[in-house]
């Protein structure tokens, strides 16, 4: 496959694509930090740093356009593993090293290729300023980063008089595209500009290459687009970057609007400014940063319009922007306008308060805005309306709308194209709280997949997403809050190409000179009226189509270029200013056999599509005899057929006869028309059933080889079957294909031009003279086998018995592996209808290992995997040694067991004897060494070891120690024994915890356990159903120191059931209960029994 070469979101970086899906969790190397233009002087040092991603960790490799890098004192190639940065270090440059520099990211999903330019500054170049930590920037006019800009533009003193910013010119930048930022520095600015973040530098030297400046500093470093930044306090710039860049803040007025930025590594102080100028902590900006100087603020306070802009955070080469919206908080009412009722002739007021002075507002009666005879005043936040001597016209529903804003507007028509999106904008004032509501066609709109409904408290937007044309209609907008409602109504117009014309075409005139016929518009014209026609015609009996032009928007043609005697079709489409509709067809003739019998077949036709002109009298009917060339007329010459279909009962029993007709007018005889099918003359049979024993016999990448047997022939319910047709369908397609286009008489058929691992479903149609039967399918492999890898432990010498059972068509091909190798020659393997079973009937040791089974067919196949692992109980270890390293501690060393090296899950146990205890007690378990140092000996006591040798099967004996220590020397002591008393301990079973309810998931564990207390202890027995069940092996059983516990590995529905533990010893009986109910739909294909 060809590479995919695309562009990476780093400017400048071209990626290379090798496959066009790459394996999940990698990816393509690319460059997070690509390398910036370097210009020194003669002689100096020279470094290029780039920062690279890429999953595998991509190689990175420097290469030139005029040279090579060969010389590796020169060319040092660096890495460093602190910033992750690849280092490409020139030694002494000169003149010659001048060049262009590509980086190359390679891995195995693709690689990444940038480019950086080296520029050799000739002369002195000299920096001195007054204060050491001042921080300089150089500006390249050839720029065309708009943060470059906004950020770091500065006019210095000596270019705007008396040192105030030029504002024309900061409104023409942010205003500006960004391809005029040039032409626009270049009229206001000169090509030198020198920006300092102190005024009191008193000397800067700079060196011009071209059209650039460049000021340089003992620690520059370099930035993107040809803006050099230097050290500022001695922070280190060069691995800095955003975890989380400053965002878009909208605040009102008056509020306090908070930018936050987070780095990723820590900085004492970065840079905050606005429109180029340097932020400074005070009463309007708080300046702040964490503790760990890593998370910088600028607060900015009560919030003004002046404050509306562009706010950018610098760090070091780096920085962010982003705006601050400041929203007027809108005015509303503080009261609103009440009922009057006037006096003719007298005057009427209308007032309302609104919450801001020097507001303008207009006045509107029934929608309409008020001019005459009216007096308009506004007295600060109050507005009135005075109507001078009222009369009749004047009574109305008065409205007053702050700011002119009008619901009218809003009534205007919206026309929308199919498939764009239909935006409705609204902005309002009113007392909150404020309820909007869209309908349309009467009906409340919601948010959907296709609608979007925004809400604020001054403005709504709706947003009506890829419209079709059922979505033309009325929308209507709602809004009202608790001192009443206003509403408007638009209409949504979306237009589309129109539908096809409607048929069927009606012949008006029909002569030896012309032909003229008409139909009907389309039903839908997309919403545009039709403006033309576009009409073709094709002669029948050929293939061709002649374009007969296009014709005014009236549904009808008169078409005069014909030849008599000639039929013809035509096809028509409908144009509007949105495009032509679907394509209408007249139809011509067609004759229908519609039923036969033994002594009768019954025909029907349809009208022609040209009556000539005239009146039809009505049909003649003809029969020919299947191997004959003569036609006879069905009908009597005098007997004209007046409807469209006729019973012809001249026929013989078991003949084969096709029929043809012609149309009679006022002129004579038509052509005929087509010949209809041979039919029989015979009764109707039934259709035949379905073929049994589906199957697929052979197989190979592009065939397959189906075979069937012919349905059963009842009579009266289905007849015998004459011929079958084959139908496969690809699994992702919904329609059937058919294989040859007549029927076959054989019961097998070789399916071929198949595409390979591809699945297919196959279906077999028997068919008579009655019809087709029921179509009967060969279904693809079903093979329900679980993928979960089972672990199971077998005793050397006992039987590995694993059974697989499995659903598949056609029969698949079964495959045993151990440890992906066929298994051994001792290994039976046997299949049966639906089941694979693999028996090893005395294991060993090198039995162990995962075996697989592979059920294969065309179709697909599945795999099923266990791991079993062959045991015994292991040999005991071999001496113990003591040891003491370190005082209070005794190092335990012990030969290795014999069965070490033939089981890799043994481990080792030590347990520990005191002198002053009686019991052992375990120090460690789980070791794979051979020696463990034990803590904690105390001296004068002595100490016994044990080690012990476990696996999966069990325990060996212990290997014991000799004794360590030694008892200090203690005077005798006798101690006169009480009198012992014999205490019964005995007692009957109780059961100190019990069952709890079950409710497990189909296919999933079950664990229940519960405890028992009694002495002697007590005999455990479980029952499902009061049938004991101690002996089923489908049911894991243990009694461990009186915790009884029963495990169900894959729960099924047989499951569900009453379980019941019964413990009994001497003195006693006592039962425990619960109840197990499954959850979820169970299918149980896989069976594994193990002996």
């Amino acid at each position: 496959l060809a590479a995919i070469r695309r562009r990476s979101k780093t400017p400048g970086v071209m990626i290379t694509q090798y496959a066009a899906i790459l394996p999940e969790g990698k990816s393509t190397p690319d460059f997070q930090c690509k390398p910036m233009p370097v210009a020194v002087k003669e002689g100096h040092l020279a470094v290029f740093k780039t920062v690279v991603t890429g999953d595998p960790k991509p190689d990175v490799s420097w290469r030139r356009a005029k040279g090579n890098l060969a010389d590796k004192e020169k060319f040092q190639r660096k890495y460093d593993e602190s910033t992750g940065e690849h280092i490409l270090e020139i030694h002494e440059v000169s003149v010659e090293d001048a060049d262009t520099y590509k980086c190359y990211a390679v891995n195995e999903c693709g690689k990444a290729v940038c480019t950086t330019t080296l520029s050799i500054i000739d002369g002195k170049t000299d920096f001195r300023t007054k204060n050491k930590k001042d921080k300089y920037f150089c500006f390249c006019p050839g720029s065309t980063i708009p943060e470059d800009f906004r950020k770091l533009l500065k006019k210095s003193k000596s270019q705007t008089a008396g040192g105030d910013n030029d504002e024309a010119f900061w409104d023409a930048m942010m205003n500006a595209d960004k391809r005029d930022y040039e032409s626009i520095c270049s009229d206001n600015l000169s090509n030198d500009i020198i920006i300092s973040c102190d005024n009191d530098a008193k000397k800067q030297d700079t060196q011009s290459l071209g059209k650039k400046n460049y000021i340089r500093n003992e620690a520059t470093v370099q930035h993107d687009r040809g803006i050099y930044i230097g050290d500022v306090e001695g922070a280190n710039f060069s691995s800095v970057d955003f975890v989380i860049k400053i965002q878009e803040i909208k605040a009102e007025e008056n509020d306090d609007a908070l930018f936050e930025c987070v780095l990723t590594h820590p900085l004492p102080k970065i840079t905050w400014m606005r429109k180029g100028i340097l932020l400074e902590d005070g009463e309007k900006y708080n300046i702040t940063v964490s503790d760990n100087k890593l998370i910088h603020r600028l607060l900015i306070k009560d919030c003004t319009k002046l404050d509306k802009g562009i706010y950018s955070a610098v760090a070091g080469t780096i920085s962010c922007s982003a705006w601050l919206v400041v929203d007027d908080p809108g005015v509303q009412f503080i009261w609103g306008l009440s009922d009057v009722d006037a006096i003719i002739h007298e005057s009427a007021e209308l007032m309302c308060k609104l919450s801001r002075e020097n507001c303008e507002g207009v006045w509107f009666r029934d929608g309409k805005q008020v001019y005459d005879n009216v007096s308009i005043t506004m007295d600060g936040p109050i507005h009135k309306l005075v109507i001078m001597k009222c009369s009749e016209d004047n009574s109305g529903k008065y409205r007053f709308e702050a700011d002119g804003q009008d619901l009218s507007a809003f009534t205007r028509p919206l026309t929308v194209k199919v498939g764009h999106n239909a935006i409705y904008k609204l902005q309002f004032i009113g007392h909150k709280p404020i309820k909007v509501q869209w309908y349309k066609d009467g009906d409340e709109l919601k948010d959907d997949n296709s609608t979007i409904i925004e809400r604020s408290a001054s403005h709504t937007r709706l947003l009506l997403s890829r419209c079709q044309r059922r979505d033309t209609g009325e929308i209507k907008i709602k809004i009202k809050n608790d001192h009443g409602f206003t509403e408007a109504v638009s209409q949504l117009i979306v237009r589309d190409k129109p539908s096809p014309p409607l048929g069927p075409a009606e012949v008006t005139e029909s002569s030896a000179l012309c032909i003229e016929f008409k139909w009907r518009p389309p039903k839908d014209d997309g919403g545009t009226p039709v403006t033309n026609y576009i009409l073709e015609r094709q002669q029948v009996g050929r293939n061709t189509w002649k374009k007969m032009g296009e014709i005014p928007g009236v549904p009808i043609y008169r078409d005069t270029d014909v030849d008599r005697g000639r039929k013809y079709c035509y096809r028509i489409w409908a144009v509007t200013s949105e495009g032509m509709s679907e394509v209408m067809e007249t139809d011509e003739i067609t004759l229908v056999v519609v039923s036969a019998f033994n002594d009768c077949i019954n025909i029907s036709w349809s009208s022609p599509s040209s009556t000539g002109g005239s009146r039809l009298l009505g049909y003649v009917l003809e029969k020919r005899k299947q191997g004959s060339n003569l036609w006879t007329c069905v009908n009597a010459p005098d007997e004209i057929i007046k409807e469209k279909n006729y019973a012809v009962r001249d026929v013989v029993e078991g003949m084969e006869y096709e029929f043809r007709v012609c149309a009679i007018n006022l002129s004579g005889a038509g052509e005929f028309s087509n010949a209809s099918d041979f039919v029989f003359a015979r009764d109707p049979k039934k259709p035949p059933g379905k073929v049994t024993g589906l199957k697929v016999t052979e197989t190979s990448y592009t065939n397959m080889v189906v075979t069937w047997t012919k349905p059963e022939d009842k009579p009266g319910i289905q007849d015998e079957a004459k011929g079958y047709f084959v139908e496969i369908r690809r699994a992702d397609c919904t329609e059937w294909c058919r294989c040859i286009s007549s029927p076959i008489i054989m019961t097998s058929f070789n399916v071929k031009g198949l595409k390979s691992m591809d699945m297919y479903w196959v279906r077999v149609i028997a068919i008579n003279d009655g019809g087709e039967g029921t179509p009967e399918e060969l279904s693809h492999l079903q093979c329900m086998i679980s993928t979960v890898l089972i672990f199971m432990v077998v005793r050397a010498g006992n039987s590995v018995r694993i059974t697989v059972n499995f659903e598949a068509s056609p029969w698949p091909e079964i495959t045993w592996l151990k440890d992906n190798v066929p298994v051994m020659k001792r290994v039976t393997i046997s299949n049966s209808d639906g089941s694979s079973q693999l028996l090893i009937p005395t294991s060993e040791r090198l039995d162990s290992g995962i075996y697989s089974v592979f059920v294969k067919n065309i179709v697909g196949q599945e795999t099923f995997s266990t791991e079993v692992r062959v045991t015994d109980d292991p040999k005991p270890p071999g001496p113990v040694e003591l040891e003491e390293s370190v005082p209070g501690t005794v190092t335990v060393i012990w030969q290795p067991s014999p069965d070490e090296k033939r089981d890799d899950r043994l481990h080792y146990t030590v347990s520990r004897l005191e002198s002053t205890k009686h019991t052992w007690t375990t120090v460690a378990d789980r070791l794979f060494n051979n020696r463990f140092t034990v803590c904690n000996i105390m001296q004068g006591r002595e100490y016994h070891f044990r080690v012990y040798a476990k696996n999966d099967m069990g325990i060996s004996a212990p290997s014991e120690s000799p004794t360590w220590g030694m008892e200090k020397k203690k005077e005798k002591m006798v101690i006169a024994e009480p009198t012992k008393k014999d205490c019964d301990l005995r007692c009957a079973p109780t059961f100190i915890v019990s069952l709890k309810p079950q409710t497990p998931t189909a296919g999933y564990e079950c664990y229940m356990s519960c405890a028992v207390k009694g002495d002697p202890a007590a005999r455990i027995t479980w029952y499902r159903n009061h049938v004991s069940i101690n002996t089923d092996t489908n049911y894991y059983i243990s009694n461990t120191c009186g915790v009884c516990s029963l495990l169900i590995l894959r729960v099924g529905p047989k499951d569900v059931g009453e379980y019941k533990v019964v413990a009994e010893n001497s003195l006693g009986r006592a039962e425990c209960s619960t109840v197990l109910s499954v959850r979820g739909k169970t299918e149980t294909w896989l069976h594994l029994h193990f002996t």
